[in-house]
């Protein structure tokens, strides 16, 4: 017997959350805080919500803005790897959610060299079996 198919996985994206938190190793950058972008795509199957029309089928992403920028802003953490992990934790809770793409930029990290942007990304798959 053949295992079942896995779902097509098609994305929400949220691009470019402004989060002001005080992460970060330097003393002035948890003191003083700064902006962090946030990005993040959760991958879920979204034919069954259109095919419905049923929001309680896919992630309804005002929800998972809010959510990622209370992650985001809580408790101050060295690494913005950190960050993208705590983020990457809420968005897998929500039921639908597959897989989650979270990307952290720190386009005012403490560099003395001209640049655009420091960022990380992360891909996270939740757990087969595992559900919220």
């Amino acid at each position: 017997m053949s295992a079942p198919a896995e779902p097509l996985l098609d994305e929400i994206r949220l691009t470019g959350l402004r989060v002001t938190a005080h992460h970060g190793v330097l003393e002035h950058e948890r003191r003083d805080g700064q902006v962090f972008l946030i990005d993040v795509t959760v991958r879920l199957p979204l034919g069954p919500a259109a095919a419905t029309d049923d929001l309680d089928r896919t992630v309804h992403y005002g929800e998972l803005a809010e959510a990622v920028v209370a992650a985001a802003e809580s408790e101050p953490v060295d690494l913005i790897e950190t960050v993208a992990e705590r983020v990457a934790d809420v968005a897998l809770g929500f039921a639908a959610a597959h897989e989650v793409v979270v990307t952290v930029h720190k386009p005012n990290a403490p560099i003395t060299v001209p640049f655009d942007d420091v960022s990380v990304t992360i891909l996270r798959r939740r757990e087969a079996g595992r559900r919220p």
